[in-house]
């Protein structure tokens, strides 16, 4: 009987969301001592012995999907001048943008739905986007949308970019765009985030385009589509496109992709790019750059190692490769002329030898780029020689905060996975709330790759986090898996945040690459002061290992013709080809079980008064329902905390909405005590950010149910909208 009442008696304290890192197999835990084949004394190769590509390699077909030209290399210019967009003053009924409004506030003035009456949500209807994996191939979809509402017309896009016009109040589709997008042209995940709602300056009321539709793709194109009937703005680009990969050099379909909304600040597109981790040092570029929303016309281009040279490459060039890129979804204030963009680290994230000073400078930051000139105007570092993966995928949400003595500062808060949330002053980058420089460990452990002796903390403010690690945190569902927990604990090194990596063992890289904040943001209702995080609690266990071991475990890029899928990716062991080291990476976990090895809660959700800084109400988010181990779900309703990738709402109601968690629900809570009021089982995977609109007086809530891979939940094309059943 023992084994039956250890379950019973841990399943809850050792439970794990396999379905958060089911992508990295059992194989490819770190081989430990028998790596060493680099000596620790044997000094990095200078930064000269791995070179990059020739700017006149030519890219694979397929590349550019929908073969647009190119044209001659443009130099900068300046937007055509805009009108005010609907996410500046958003009407009372709408949700036009991705974060709702120009601040990504994510908060709603609605209030017909209250904690009194929501027991009468019920789903109002369904709608298919159409898009999910075909037979034979491989799942990669995690739709991530959030849709956006202007007026009578509720718009979106599929995991694969198809766009969509549906009626608000019964999901009838009013048009659809099909972007033809290729499967193999999806990188690590299929996913679009949003689209963008744009009005024309040029084109006048009534003609076709005046009202727009935008989105950026996988495959590298911006399109534009008219709001009314979903057909292209022959205007913009070439009929209605543009080539992103111009430009971009040596690259292979699904190396470089899109998946956030490209936001437009004063007339000007502003784009980032995905671009696959764990390849090689001479990835493709993390350029930024801007087009006129009106034409397509290329403005400038922000290029990290040509910091001053802001037009297109010139024939026979390309953008600096492997510099830091920007996935997340980015933000811009008008009035400021200004785009803030989160940046990650430079290609081959676990090593930093061969990087750049300018490179150094920037990654893993918040940059601040002047939107007429493509000019930095400041730069704020979150993590400095970042080589733990902790790019920044969340927007930064705008605010105003006032000061002790009553003034206002225009003001940023940026979250990380660290859980490190930074309020700056977003005129000049300046801290706004005290940040410290703490000692870190140092000077490293990789030959000729030298860590910061000192790391930021954000003292300021409530941090998104748990203590470090100790080896009496290990859990399991019996005696023996704790065992075998503290046994990897102690096989690892492990001096607490920021510890750096190792050849000859793996380390424990505590918070993990998904931990604190990810690409859900957080929600700010600025008549209260209240933020609400829903954040992440998942260690990782790492391991560098040498170029031979990587080619003995098939470790390839995904442009070398021996790669092969499993074969190092986004997540997981990469190749890191073109420098001396490849990675493996993995959940710190017991892989038999499918357990994390650390304590739960392994997701939480936390409320903090923006006035005091102090937190008003923190738990555990997410339910035991649908996980469990061996990847078996306890249909237990016990609220332990799971992973959690998607964002919360509030709104005037008094109400937190959030899906996110691997229970595979949508939660809502009162936001005044944190308690849960309601839920709803979804039919897919919530890892997205809902939102909420009004139509014909009635108040509804929208979640894409699409699921995802990375977070092994169930896959749908399912758009759930939700009203209440007493509403007429």
């Amino acid at each position: 009987m023992l084994r039956p009442m250890l379950l019973g008696a841990t399943i809850i304290a050792g439970l794990s969301c396999t379905a958060a890192f089911a992508q990295v197999p059992p194989a490819d835990q770190p081989p430990g001592n028998g790596n060493a084949t680099v000596p620790p004394a044997e000094p990095a190769p200078p930064a000269d012995a791995y070179a990059p590509p020739s700017p006149n390699a030519a890219q694979a077909p397929g590349v550019n999907a929908a073969n647009i030209p190119d044209g001659p290399p443009a130099e900068p210019s300046e937007a055509t001048p805009m009108v005010e967009q609907v996410t500046a003053n958003p009407a009372h009924d709408d949700w036009p943008g991705y974060g709702r409004d120009d601040r990504a506030t994510r908060f709603s003035p609605l209030d017909q739905i209250t904690p009194s009456n929501i027991s009468h949500l019920k789903r109002a209807f369904i709608y298919h986007t159409g898009s999910k994996p075909g037979p034979g191939q491989v799942n990669k979809w995690a739709a991530e949308t959030t849709p956006i509402k202007v007026g009578d017309g509720l718009y979106m896009c599929s995991a694969l970019n198809d766009m969509m016009r549906i009626d608000p109040a019964t999901g009838k589709e009013i048009w659809h765009f099909h972007a033809n997008e290729k499967y193999e042209s999806i990188p690590y995940t299929a996913a679009c985030k949003a689209v963008v709602y744009y009005t024309s300056s040029t084109v006048p009321e009534g003609e076709h385009c005046h009202h727009r539709i935008l989105e950026a793709t996988l495959d590298e194109r911006l399109i534009e589509v008219d709001s009314e009937d979903g057909k292209v703005c022959e205007g913009f680009g070439w009929h209605g496109m543009v080539n992103l990969m111009k430009g971009m050099g040596e690259s292979v379909p699904g190396f470089v992709a899109e998946t956030a909304p490209p936001p437009i600040v004063n007339g000007a597109i502003i784009t980032n790019q995905e671009i696959l981790d764990g390849q090689r040092r001479w990835a493709p570029s993390g350029v930024i750059r801007g087009y006129d929303a009106e034409t397509g016309r290329f403005l400038w281009a922000w290029d990290v190692n040509r910091p001053h040279e802001h037009g297109e490459p010139k024939e026979g060039e390309h953008y600096s490769r492997g510099t830091p890129n920007s996935w997340a979804a980015m933000i811009g204030d008008n009035a400021l002329g200004l785009v803030y963009v989160p940046t990650g680290n430079s290609a081959a994230d676990y090593y930093s030898a061969m990087r750049s000073p300018e490179e150094n400078k920037v990654s893993s930051a918040v940059v601040a780029i002047d939107v007429k000139t493509g000019e930095p105007r400041w730069v704020f570092q979150t993590v400095h020689k970042d080589v733990w993966d902790y790019d920044i995928g969340s927007q930064p949400t705008l605010m105003d905060f006032t000061k002790p003595d009553g003034s206002t500062v225009p003001a940023l808060i940026m979250p990380t996975k660290r859980g490190q949330t930074f309020v700056l002053d977003r005129r000049t980058g300046d801290p706004v709330l005290p940040v410290e420089e703490r000692p870190a460990p140092s000077p490293g452990m990789v030959p000729g790759d030298t860590r910061s002796p000192t790391q930021p903390w954000s003292v300021g403010m409530p941090r998104l986090g748990f203590a470090p690690l100790k080896e009496s945190d290990m859990w399991g569902m019996s005696p023996i898996d704790q065992l075998y927990c503290r046994l990897k604990y102690r096989r690892a090194h492990y001096v607490g945040e920021f510890t750096p990596p190792s050849i000859d063992k793996p380390w424990l890289e505590y918070p993990g690459y998904n931990g604190g904040s990810d690409w859900g943001s957080v929600a700010y209702d600025e008549k209260t002061g209240i933020l609400i995080a829903n954040w992440n609690n998942t260690p990782m266990y790492d391991q560098l290992v040498s170029r031979k071991k990587a080619d003995k475990l098939g470790l390839m890029p995904v442009d070398d013709p021996n790669y092969k899928p499993g074969g190092g990716g986004a997540e997981g062991a990469g190749a890191m080809a073109e420098t001396p080291y490849g990675i493996v990476v993995s959940p710190f976990w017991d892989e038999y079980t499918g357990m994390m090895c650390n304590r739960p809660p392994y997701g939480m959700i936390t409320a903090i008064d923006m006035h005091t800084q102090k937190v008003l109400w923190q738990h555990p988010l997410g339910s035991a329902r649908a996980n469990g181990p061996f990847g078996l779900p306890t249909h237990l309703p016990l609220n332990i905390g799971t992973p959690n990738n998607g964002g919360p709402v509030i709104t005037a109601g008094g109400l937190i909405f959030v899906a996110a968690t691997t229970d595979n629900m949508i939660h809502a809570f009162d936001i005044h005590t944190g308690k849960e009021v309601w839920n709803d089982v979804l039919p897919g995977g919530g890892q997205a950010t809902p939102m909420t609109y009004e139509y014909k007086g009635k108040q509804y809530v929208a979640i894409m149910a699409g699921g995802h891979h990375f977070m092994m939940t169930p896959v749908t094309d399912d758009l759930v909208v939700y009203a209440l059943d007493n509403v007429n």
